[in-house]
């Protein structure tokens, strides 16, 4: 097991922490959002008017960089459209059109798929949910050549299986996020009595030794950041994850811009689930009326400070609904929410839908193309079709 501190390319290793039930913590930790394909080209001619072996001249090479795009299609009904060719699609870069020299539908291509799972105090009515459709959605989906790998994040990012095509060991994962016992916590840090997660301070399963866990806390982007920086960057093909979250970060190192360009950088789609309880937001703006409070458990105000009432400047909650949207939108994916009409087993049938009928696109930059951030857009002939594509890519060095 690993421990990883700090924040950015500051990260270092450090040692292992006693955890039960768990594999790997990731606590904060880009690549390139263009593939590079590397042309070896090796000449040897021999001298003129000798006998011996002629010497090899040297080996030229040449940074191709091409730019690849997934794509998904939807007519004016939304439904996929799964039958387009090379010649329906247009492509910008910046407002410039671009030559498409690579075409291929993606059904059949590997995939990488990561699974990131909110276990803040607001998700714990829905896990058990999250978790029954998540196992259905993975054993639907992945196939032999597939792979999956599945985090949880509340205060901390934590990877609770790494990469594998192993079904068992996805679903063994998968049952750790239902089976968070009560803690024996008094809030005085490392274990202890009262209180719980949820409701009390301390790490689930009591005990002494762990360390403190801080109720409130949602690491969201870090989750994103972690997910395409330490895992998805080392990946290729298509890699796709997917969030089950309310949309709402606290705590987080990393800013909601820098989670998404890393996304971008490393190719990576990003489809958010928006399960949102909002009973769990009762009170005054923190789930369970103060984290002690409500659906959690009795015994303290805020942040497990005891006593009762309202604060006196009740804490505004952003709109996770839109940063959400935000997030799927500019690396390609969707945002779906959760509701009555809507179930999450649903969601993940149509996000298995888009993931088997992707169209990918690959192109060359211009020389003229500058390093950074270039805007993409990507259009099919049949105007009252809908092309879901991520919004730009970086060009790095």
């Amino acid at each position: 097991m690993s421990h990883f501190c700090g924040r950015s390319s500051h990260y270092k290793r450090c040692s292992a922490l006693p955890l039960r039930r768990r594999a790997t913590i990731l606590q904060l930790g880009l690549g390139a959002c263009s593939s590079l394909l590397l042309l070896l080209v090796a000449a040897k001619t021999p001298l003129a008017g000798q006998d011996k072996p002629a010497q090899d001249k040297p080996a030229i090479s040449v940074d191709v960089k091409v730019v690849n795009v997934l794509a998904t299609v939807r007519d004016k009904k939304g439904q996929i459209v799964a039958n387009l060719g090379q010649d329906d699609f247009k492509l910008e870069e910046d407002g410039r059109p671009q030559t498409i020299t690579y075409f291929a539908r993606e059904a059949d291509l590997p995939l990488t798929l990561g699974l990131l799972v909110d276990t803040s105090m607001s998700q714990r009515r829905v896990l058990p949910d999250e978790g029954d459709a998540s196992r259905s959605f993975l054993a639907d989906l992945l196939r032999n050549q597939d792979q999956a790998f599945l985090i949880h994040f509340d205060r901390q990012v934590e990877l609770l299986q790494d990469l594998t095509s192993s079904h068992q060991k996805l679903e063994s994962a998968l049952r750790l996020l239902e089976i968070a016992p009560p803690e024996n916590d008094s809030g005085s840090g490392n274990g202890g009595g009262g209180g719980g997660y949820p409701g009390g301070g301390g790490y689930p399963g009591g005990g002494g030794g762990n360390p403190r866990r801080v109720r409130g806390g949602t690491a969201l982007y870090d989750a994103i950041y972690l997910a395409s920086d330490e895992i998805m960057r080392k990946q290729k093909g298509r890699k796709a994850v997917i969030v089950l979250s309310d949309g709402v970060d606290r705590g987080s190192k990393e800013t909601l811009e820098h989670a998404i360009e890393t996304a971008q950088r490393t190719d990576t789609i990003v489809y958010s689930i928006l399960f949102a309880d909002e009973e769990a937001y009762s009170g005054f703006g923190r789930p369970g009326g103060g984290y002690g409070g409500g659906p959690y458990g009795g015994g303290g105000g805020p942040y497990g400070r005891r006593g009762g009432g309202n604060p006196r400047f009740p804490e505004q909650r952003p709109d996770g609904k839109k940063i959400l949207t935000q997030i799927s939108t500019e690396t390609g994916g969707r945002m779906f929410e959760v509701s009555k009409k809507q179930t999450v087993d649903q969601i993940y049938h149509q996000i298995e839908d888009e993931l088997r009928s992707q169209y990918s696109l690959g192109y060359t930059p211009d020389s003229s193309s500058a390093y950074g951030y270039h805007k993409l857009h990507v259009t099919v002939k049949q105007k009252d079709d809908v092309v879901q594509a991520r919004q730009g890519y970086y060009l790095d060095r």
